[in-house]
């Protein structure tokens, strides 16, 4: 089993996707993570340094890495991980992928106090600026994440609700 998930900065993958790892007896992944302990340094210390076409690039390759490395694994991917470089084709056709659709409302609530540790985010000045970035970011990314099989919303995002609809996707697919 393989199964990604994807969604915006905030919307859980990180936490949900432990508890599915532990549910499924499977890894579990972070690719931002992966891409820290790789590279050596922070996201952040990344982009300010390197820029994002050069982020996108290395987190391609260490996304194509980790699936060399893990014929199972829950993996979280970044916001932006679909979005570049084909890794959401490469996603779906390698495993199950999960788009976690939290409304911009809710991810401002979620990521107001850590903004500054996300790279894209960290600009925004205040929490009406915050809000106009992710509403901003949700709609250039729209278009990919839509194309997850599955789909989940809060308050449907729990662990017991996505393993059922995991469970029942995968006897009738």
């Amino acid at each position: 089993m393989r199964l990604y998930l994807i969604g915006m900065p905030g919307a859980g993958k990180t936490t949900l996707g432990r508890g599915l790892a532990v549910a499924y007896e499977v890894p579990f992944v972070d690719l931002d993570a992966e891409i820290v302990r790789r590279e050596g340094r922070t996201v952040v210390d990344i982009f300010q340094t390197e820029g994002e076409a050069y982020f996108r690039e290395r987190e391609a390759a260490i996304l194509r890495l980790v699936l060399q490395e893990y014929p199972r694994l829950v993996l979280a991917t970044g916001g932006g991980t679909p979005c570049f470089h084909n890794s959401l084709d490469l996603l779906l056709e390698t495993g199950l992928t999960l788009y976690l659709a939290v409304p911009t409302s809710e991810l401002l609530r979620r990521v107001l106090r850590a903004a500054a540790t996300r790279p894209l985010l960290a600009p925004a000045r205040d929490e009406a600026a915050l809000l106009l970035r992710l509403d901003e970011t949700l709609r250039a990314r729209q278009e990919f994440y839509e194309r997850a099989p599955l789909r989940c919303s809060p308050p449907a995002c729990t662990l017991p609700a996505v393993r059922e609809l995991i469970d029942r996707f995968r006897t009738t697919a």
